[in-house]
C-alpha cells in the first residue's frame, strides 16, 4: 500500500485527484486542474506538499570535510544558513542522486533528499561516511510555496522568511507554528519550503490556503513548472548513466573541486567529470519545443532531418506559460545548437521539434 503524508486527508477534503507517487499516494492535481494551477504558480502563489522527500540531518566531527567525499559541492566554504545545490556521484561520473544540502550551524546541515532514492540515499551516505550521525525526520512534514507573491504572503505570517534570499535559510514561526524555512523550490519562482511538525501540517496549510494568493498545486504543475524552468528531474534527466557535464550542470561541480582547484577530486567519477570539462562531451541535454500541439512522450527516439536516430527525450509537459507542448532530451553534441530541427515519430506520424534554450521559461529566484 502506497503511504500517506501527513497532508493526506486535507488534499482529499479538496477534492483532489489522488495517484501513487514514489511509494505514496500523492495529489497529482485539485479541481482546477494542472493548467490553471501552473498559470496560479506563475502568477500569484501555489502551495504544493512535498512531504514525500527525505528530510536528513546528518551531523559529525569535520562533515564538511566528509560530505565533499562523496560530491563535488563546495561545503567547506558554505556559511550557516546558506544551502548549496549537490550530487551524489558514482564512479563512472553518473548521477546517484541530486539533493539540496543546507548548513544549519557547527557541525550539523540538513538534506533534502528525492523521495524515491531517499532510503537507499542515507544507506549509501552511511555506509560511505560511518563517522558520521544520520537522522531522518519521518515525522515531519514539507510544504512548498512558491510563485511571485509567495513572499508576500510570508511576510504577513512569519518573522525572518520574508527578508530570506535564494538558497538561503532560517529558524522561523510561520502562522504561529514552529518552522525551518529555506527560499527554494523547484519550479522556477521565487518561495519557500516550510519544514514543520507533521501533527502541525494540516494547520499551517489551512493558515497558508487562507491566504487570497495561495491555491493548493499537485504534482502535474510542478512537473510542468519545473521543465519550464530547465530543471532536471532524477530518473528523467538525471541517472547514474548521464554526468553533470552532459547534464548541463558544470555549475554543480564546485571550482575548487575541478581539477586545478585547492581541493580538486576526491569524490566518486571526478577523474571522468573532469575529463569532461576539459575535452566536452558527446551527448547534451536540450530544451525541445514542439511544433504544432500534438505532445511527445518520454523515451522518444529524436532522429535527424535524415531519419538517423541521435537522441532521446527524457521529460515531456504542455507548457502553460510557453504556449504549447514542451520536452527536454538528450542529443548528440552536434545537434545541441538551438534552432536545429529534430523529429520524432508518434504512432506512424512525424512530430517536429526544435532546439531551444534553457530555461525555456526564464528563472525569477529572489537574490536580493
Amino acid at each position: 500500500m502506497p503511504l500517506e503524508t501527513p497532508l493526506t486527508l486535507m488534499h482529499l477534503s479538496l477534492g483532489a485527484k489522488m495517484v501513487p507517487f514514489a511509494g505514496y499516494t500523492m495529489p497529482i492535481s485539485y479541481p482546477p486542474g494542472i493548467i490553471a494551477e501552473h498559470h496560479h504558480t506563475r502568477a500569484q502563489a501555489g502551495l504544493f506538499d512535498v512531504s514525500h522527500m527525505g528530510q536528513v540531518t546528518v551531523s559529525g566531527q569535520d562533515v564538511a570535510e566528509q560530505l565533499e567525499r562523496l560530491m563535488p559541492a563546495n561545503f567547506l566554504s558554505l556559511s550557516p544558513g546558506c544551502s548549496t545545490y549537490a550530487l551524489l556521484t558514482n564512479d563512472d561520473g553518473g548521477v546517484r542522486d541530486d539533493l539540496i544540502a543546507t548548513h544549519l550551524d557547527g557541525d550539523r546541515f540538513f538534506l533534502v533528499i528525492n523521495a524515491g532514492n531517499k532510503h537507499a540515499d542515507v544507506a549509501y551516505l552511511k555506509a560511505s561516511l560511518p563517522d558520521l550521525t544520520f537522522e531522518m525526520h519521518e515525522t515531519r512534514a514539507l510544504m512548498a510555496l512558491q510563485g511571485p507573491l509567495a513572499r508576500l504572503v510570508m511576510q504577513r505570517l512569519s518573522d525572518v522568511s520574508s527578508t530570506l534570499t535564494f538558497m538561503t535559510g532560517a529558524v522561523d514561526c510561520v502562522a504561529g507554528i514552529d518552522a525551518w524555512v529555506t527560499c527554494s523550490g523547484y519550479t522556477g519562482e521565487d518561495g519557500f519550503e516550510i519544514s514543520v511538525a507533521a501533527a502541525d501540517a494540516a494547520a499551517l496549510m489551512t493558515a497558508l490556503l487562507a491566504e487570497p494568493e495561495v491555491e493548493a498545486v499537485g504534482l502535474g504543475a510542478r512537473d510542468s513548472l519545473r521543465l519550464e524552468a530547465g530543471l532536471c528531474l532524477h530518473g528523467h534527466e538525471l541517472s547514474p548513466t548521464i554526468t553533470p557535464i552532459e547534464a548541463g550542470l558544470r555549475w554543480a561541480v564546485s571550482p575548487v573541486r575541478r581539477a586545478g582547484g585547492v581541493r580538486a577530486g576526491g569524490y566518486p567519477g571526478s577523474d571522468v567529470i573532469d575529463r569532461q570539462l576539459a575535452e566536452g562531451v558527446t551527448q547534451k541535454r536540450v530544451g525541445l519545443k514542439v511544433e504544432g500541439r500534438r505532445p511527445v512522450r518520454a523515451e522518444e527516439s529524436l532522429l535527424n532531418s535524415e531519419g538517423r536516430c541521435i537522441g532521446r527525450t527524457c521529460s515531456d509537459a504542455f507548457g502553460a506559460t510557453a504556449g504549447g507542448p514542451l520536452a527536454m532530451g538528450y542529443v548528440e553534441a552536434e545537434y545541441a545548437n538551438v534552432g536545429t530541427s529534430l523529429h520524432v515519430e508518434v504512432r506512424g506520424k512525424r512530430v517536429d521539434l526544435t532546439v531551444v534554450s534553457l530555461p525555456i521559461v526564464a528563472q525569477r529566484y529572489f537574490r536580493g
